[in-house]
This record gives C-alpha cells, sequence and structure tokens, in this order.
C-alpha cells in the first residue's frame, strides 16, 4: 500500500494528540517557529514528511555532529512508537492550511527567480510549492533563516551524506548551482514572496 493510500485509515484526532510535543517548536498551526530553529510543517507533502520523519528515527538525517537540530529532531522523532503513529501525525500536519511567510525586501525579485528557476525549480516545482513526483519538498512557506541553513548544510555535507540518503546526496550536488551569496539572497526573497 502506498503512503497516500494509507492516509486514508490514518487517524487524524490521534495524530493531533501525538503532534502535541512538537508545538514548541513548529507551533500549533505547523507554521514553524524560527526562534526555535523549527520550519513549517504545515503544506508539506506527507510522503516527504514521512521520509523525514523516518530518517530523524534511523539516524540517515542528523547524523553530522555538526547538525545540532537534526540531533534534536533525532530525539523528537523517537517519540513516535511505529508506523501508525507517523502515518497519523503525517496526517494530523496534512489537516492544517498551508504555512506562508511575509515577502522580504532588499532583494533582486527577478534575480531570484531566474535562479530559482535554472537551479531549482525543476525539481521543486513552479514557486517553491514542492513537486511529490520527483520527491522534492515544498519551499515555500518556509523561513528565510531555515532554507538558508539547509542549502548551506547540503553544501557543507552536513546532511545529505548518509549512505542511506539517495535524495540528500542528490541535492548535495545542486547545492553548489547558486554562485554568490546574493543569488541565493535573491532566490530565498523570491521564495519567500510565493
Amino acid at each position: 500500500m502506498s503512503f497516500s493510500a494509507s492516509l486514508y485509515a490514518a487517524d487524524t484526532a490521534v495524530g493531533e494528540s501525538l503532534y502535541a510535543p512538537c508545538i514548541t517548536c513548529h507551533g500549533a498551526d505547523g507554521a514553524g517557529v524560527a526562534a526555535m530553529n523549527a520550519p513549517a510543517l504545515a503544506g508539506q507533502d506527507g510522503d516527504y514528511l514521512k521520509r523525514q520523519l523516518h530518517h530523524f528515527k534511523s539516524g540517515v538525517r542528523g547524523n553530522d555532529p555538526r547538525d545540532l537540530f537534526g540531533k534534536q529532531m533525532q530525539g523528537m522523532a523517537a517519540l513516535l512508537a511505529d508506523e501508525t503513529a507517523v502515518t497519523n501525525v503525517v496526517a494530523y500536519i496534512g489537516s492544517l492550511p498551508a504555512a506562508t511567510t511575509s515577502a522580504v525586501t532588499g532583494h533582486d525579485q527577478r534575480n531570484g527567480e531566474v535562479q530559482y528557476n535554472a537551479a531549482c525549480g525543476a525539481c521543486h516545482g513552479p514557486g517553491g510549492k514542492g513537486n511529490p513526483s520527483m520527491n522534492a519538498p515544498r519551499l515555500a512557506g518556509l523561513d528565510a533563516a531555515y532554507l538558508r541553513r539547509q542549502y548551506q548544510n547540503f553544501a557543507e555535507g552536513i546532511r545529505g551524506s548518509h549512505e542511506d540518503d539517495r535524495l540528500g546526496r542528490q541535492m548535495q550536488m545542486m547545492a553548489t548551482m547558486l554562485s554568490t551569496e546574493k543569488d541565493l539572497d535573491d532566490v530565498i526573497g523570491y521564495l519567500l514572496s510565493q
């Protein structure tokens, strides 16, 4: 049974109770809490969320000693006892309205759009809305600091280096595509406007 099909059998009420420990960092609405360095979850593809929870639980993600937030998330993911718990919490998150962010100023919107479409859009979809067929998560709705940190984590091998993280290794290669900090700033500004 595919994950999407298993969502029909998920219990969102149970998922809501399982989500309670997540509220401090990810917010009651799943929009993330930037001050806690926690990304938005609401609006993210369920298969992606499930894969990341499994990566945290198994040590595929957060295995680099420099990834302090990933290490914290490993402990939190361990609270989900089994596959049913993961499915239920992901179903609950899927019931929340997609997170949005506030646009930033001081970036070149046109350059951000051009750089995004050249380097990121084929996988992450138009406007950073995600592309489940490419296993690429939604980027729109994530805060600037999180986007920057994850891009740098991939570029520095902090994320995506585990041998069982095939998709992460692909992203490591892509994290070299933006040649300047200005381009990264512009792409992030573009994503925040979506």
